[in-house]
């Protein structure tokens, strides 16, 4: 039944409650169940269920064994970019600032920035990326200029989604800064409702982008596993799934669950991502290297 669960998790219906995304945004955790069920099977000294479990244990291998084989060198990288939802109660804005400098990224792009803390993130980030925008609660540093930018409307009640064109180091790449509402366990289930309808929005928006190379980077609210995102991961590619190395959980920052803050390409090859270490945010801030 658990391998089941492993591999036809897309079959598992999201009415009610949502069960199937919120399956899905924890997958990686079923495997948590071939440890459990292994101990079972050797107290009954039944060696039907041993062989079972190794069999559920090489399905698990082979849906996630990749990950921790796929990372790829960063040799050929000419862009590196860090993402991170800092937070609107941070309590260290400058320090949080210099933990994301420590990988020397060239982009930057901060989740979460309240009007009190800006001025903390300005003073560190802008000895080193010169150029930057901010509107609303996203905001983007780069070392590179940035010729335009704008507000990304895909929830008209809140402003926190944007895109700038950044002359990189190989012509003009678009860089999308978003942060999708937050989703909730509870009674009634998964509740993704307005995740949904702006991540659909957000689509329609890069569905019209019409510049080849494209970054998007940002608190998505939700793993790439979940089928709520696969519009969106069928048109970018996910570096962590692409080039990283492990899981690369992000959140909750003390015992990370789940990847849900992301760096999506297009037009461009990733070559490394990584985890940085944590902030004074509930988030850990994610990196990649990028030949653009």
């Amino acid at each position: 039944m658990t391998g089941l669960v492993m591999v036809c998790h897309s079959l598992v219906p999201n009415s009610p409650g949502n069960l199937g995304s919120l399956l899905e945004t924890v997958l990686p955790w079923t495997g948590l169940a071939v440890p459990v069920l292994l101990l079972a099977a050797l107290f009954r000294r039944s060696v039907p269920a041993v062989v079972a479990t190794l069999l559920l244990g090489a399905v698990w291998a082979a849906m996630f064994g990749s990950l921790y084989f796929g990372g790829r060198s960063d040799t050929g990288a000419n862009l590196t970019v860090v993402t991170h939802n800092v937070s609107a109660t941070n309590s260290d804005p400058a320090a949080t600032a210099l933990t994301l400098l420590a990988a020397d990224p060239d982009l930057v792009a901060l989740e979460e920035v309240t009007d009190e803390a800006l001025p903390a993130y300005r003073k560190v980030l802008d000895r080193r990326l010169t150029h930057r925008v901010h509107i609303g609660t996203v905001a983007l540093w780069s070392r590179y200029p940035i010729t335009e930018s704008r507000r990304v409307t895909i929830d008209p009640g809140w402003s926190r989604s944007l895109r700038a064109q950044v002359q990189g180091p190989n012509g003009p790449l678009a860089v999308y800064v978003v942060h999708l509402p937050s989703v909730r366990v509870g009674a009634s289930g998964f509740a993704v409702a307005r995740r949904d309808e702006t991540l659909a929005a957000l689509d329609r928006a890069v569905d019209q982008e019409r510049q080849k190379k494209v970054l998007l980077l940002g608190d998505l609210n939700g793993a790439t596993t979940d089928r709520a995102l696969a519009p969106l991961t069928s048109r970018l590619t996910s570096v962590k799934d692409e080039a990283g190395t492990g899981f690369g959980f992000s959140w909750p920052a003390a015992f990370p669950i789940a990847r849900i803050d992301h760096i999506l390409t297009r037009g461009v090859t990733p070559t490394d991502a990584w985890t940085l270490p944590a902030t004074a945010s509930d988030h850990r801030p994610v990196a990649a290297g990028l030949k653009v």
